[in-house]
């Protein structure tokens, strides 16, 4: 029996090459944050259409054992990719229940979930998977959204940590995020805030500087913290999406918060932060405060 007292991350898999990815990602992830690694299959059924549609008694022997190969193919993936970092306690779990609400309940119980851009079920490019949108904006652990390993640069591995910086509660929970994975990553942390002059009446200069000042408070005491890390400073007069998709083309890894500063407390997820996860072929964590 397991001792740890660590949230596990959780990743979901399906047989898709980007939950292939995923699992990879989680598994290196778990390693560095000595975190157990669990691995859910969800099977879902078809959907009962009421009286009258006849429906052939449903194997749910097959589907298990569809799902018992598919989590000992995602087991294997795991542990080849963590064995360069360190040993990694795998559990796997195959539920009748749908992927969506067995991956969301997990989460509440989560370091962070993590799934692939696409499933089996998804058009190949231009579009994320119903999972990863569902989790992406409803998880209530950091949700990291993988792609598939040919979407993405091998010469980014040794490019930063990309956090976008907006002084909201989502953003402080995205900047602790970053400078952990920064941290075990061993890379520089960039961090990004941008600003506007619409409906603004004060001057350009005084705009540059009041931006310069709210990123020097998000990020003060963290130098302490991480003592050795290189932190880099962006600010930028630019559309928020817009100026963290160009960041992200030199970027390992994004982290951004569920909503900042225009968003209300009933939204699942902030336009920038939903732009930039349809957009990016860069793994991107969503921290949530």
């Amino acid at each position: 029996m397991s001792t740890t007292i660590n949230p596990p991350v959780l990743v979901g898999f399906d047989g898709s090459g980007a939950a292939a990815e995923a699992v990879r990602w989680a598994a290196a992830d778990a390693v560095h944050h000595r975190a157990p690694l669990h691995i859910v299959y969800g099977i879902g059924a078809p959907m009962d259409f009421g009286p009258g549609i006849a429906f052939d008694q449903i194997d749910y022997d097959a589907y298990r054992a569809d799902g018992a190969a598919a989590v000992t193919t995602a087991s294997a993936y795991a542990t080849a990719a963590a064995a360069p970092v360190g040993d990694l306690e795998i559990a796997t779990f195959v539920v009748d229940a749908p992927p969506i609400p067995v991956l969301l309940d997990r989460s509440k119980e989560a370091r962070m979930l993590v799934v692939g851009t696409r499933g089996l079920g998804a058009f190949r490019r231009g579009l994320l998977g119903s999972v990863s949108t569902a989790v992406a904006r409803h998880g209530h652990c950091p949700v990291a959204v993988i792609p598939e390993s040919e979407d993405y640069k091998a010469d980014r591995l040794r490019g930063p940590v990309l956090v976008g910086v907006d002084g909201s509660p989502s953003a402080t929970r995205a900047i602790e995020v970053a400078f952990d994975q920064a941290a075990h990553r061993a890379v520089a942390l960039r961090a990004v805030l941008t600003w506007s002059e619409f409906n603004r009446y004060i001057s350009r200069d005084d705009m540059r500087k009041e931006a310069e000042a709210l990123l020097s408070e998000s990020l003060a005491g963290y130098a302490e913290k991480y003592p050795d890390m290189e932190v880099e400073r962006v600010v930028v007069e630019d559309r928020p999406a817009r100026c963290l998709l160009a960041e992200a083309e030199y970027a390992q890894l994004i982290v951004l918060g569920s909503r900042g500063r225009g968003g209300f407390a009933g939204m699942t997820l902030g336009s920038v932060s939903q732009a930039v996860l349809h957009a990016t072929d860069c793994p991107l964590i969503i921290a949530r405060p």
